[in-house]
């Protein structure tokens, strides 16, 4: 399968000349890939400015300690993760978490190919000029590994940061607008922008606005719907939580440890609602149905027959997020994804 991600309407403008939206329509990627086992290779380069690859293959880890983890610790699991054949490594931006364009280049300069992205830079934690400029920052010193993940977050974390979460759609429209003014006087670097997208509106803006959306909490019914409305030029890169246990109780309340606090915030709540859930299954850590369709769980080709779910329904990519009992823990997750390999392919 190849992917075109633009239009045949391609602006002919200069670069400094153009909005976000627009590069992307001049920027083309292609994913040589048959929605198989084997390995899928994107490249992404610019119509006037020549190449720069971007290959992350059709699988990569979504984890919050490889990024807030003691640097040395991170960079071990960068490297590890990397040896096993993963595509990318996404860092997040929650309470608590490192600043993640320095974790993105921390974990950059300890690996050689591995693609880094941020899932997401937090809208409301840098203005859009620093914002911009921390991701031109980070592509520049690293070509063709880092991948631009942006979003409005959640009303209860927006307002610890004292801002008002009212109207996160203008927020993110605007923001976007501000980017756009700021990358016509900063140096020029390639790199792709996707938006934390999860219901139609946000995914509008993404394949307006945008390459694209990266999703998160959401089971692969999700990925069609989101992939209907992006249209088929846009990337889509779900992350999808697994767990490499088959006892049913066990698994499930693994599961449950992680879903808690995301069934407390109405974003979730909402798209869930969208997809015929309802407050039934949000009750006590989570149905087993929703918990089923949440996380995958079970022996490798179990989990690696959700990859290819996500995949068939639209997904080019699939963030991976090992759950361990209680907590995040990196070595348990090293462990689970080093399982996982030989089923996935890599």
């Amino acid at each position: 399968m190849r992917r075109r991600i633009g239009s045949p309407s391609a602006s002919s403008a200069p670069w400094s000349e153009t909005s976000s939206a627009e590069v992307w329509v001049r920027l083309r990627a292609l994913f040589d890939c048959g929605r198989t086992s084997e390995y899928c290779s994107i490249s992404v380069e610019h119509s006037t400015r020549g190449e720069s690859a971007v290959q992350i293959g059709r699988v990569g880890v979504w984890h919050p300690m490889v990024g807030k983890a003691p640097a040395e610790e991170g960079r071990r699991a960068a490297a590890r993760i990397e040896a096993l054949g993963y595509g990318s490594i996404w860092v997040n931006e929650g309470w608590g978490s490192k600043e993640p364009f320095a974790a993105a280049a921390i974990l950059l300069a300890a690996t050689e190919r591995i693609t880094l992205g941020t899932g997401i830079a937090n809208l409301w934690a840098r203005d859009a000029t620093a914002m911009a400029a921390a991701a031109v920052t980070v592509a520049d010193g690293h070509p063709g590994r880092f991948l631009l993940g942006v979003g409005v977050s959640h009303g209860p974390l927006v307002a610890r940061r004292g801002h008002d979460y009212t109207k996160p759609l203008t927020a993110m429209r605007t923001y976007l607008d501000a980017m756009d003014q700021a990358y016509k006087i900063l140096p020029k670097a390639e790199f792709p922008t996707l938006l934390a997208a999860l219901r139609p509106k946000m995914l509008e803006l993404s394949r307006e606005r945008a390459g694209g959306a990266h999703t998160y909490f959401v089971p692969p019914e999700h990925t069609a719907q989101a992939r209907a409305i992006l249209g088929a030029d846009r990337l889509l890169i779900p992350e999808q939580a697994v767990v490499l246990e088959s006892d049913p109780a066990r698994a499930r309340a693994i599961a449950r440890t992680h879903m808690a606090y995301y069934l407390t915030l109405p974003n979730y709540l909402n798209n869930l609602r969208d997809l015929g859930y309802t407050d039934a299954d949000f009750a006590v850590g989570g149905s087993d149905r929703l918990t089923d369709a949440i996380v995958a769980w079970g022996d490798p080709a179990a989990v690696a027959g959700r990859v290819q779910a996500h995949l068939d329904a639209g997904a080019d990519h699939v963030a991976l997020q090992p759950l361990s009992p209680e907590v995040p823990d990196l070595a348990d997750a090293l462990a689970q994804l080093t399982r996982l390999a030989p089923a996935l392919g890599l």
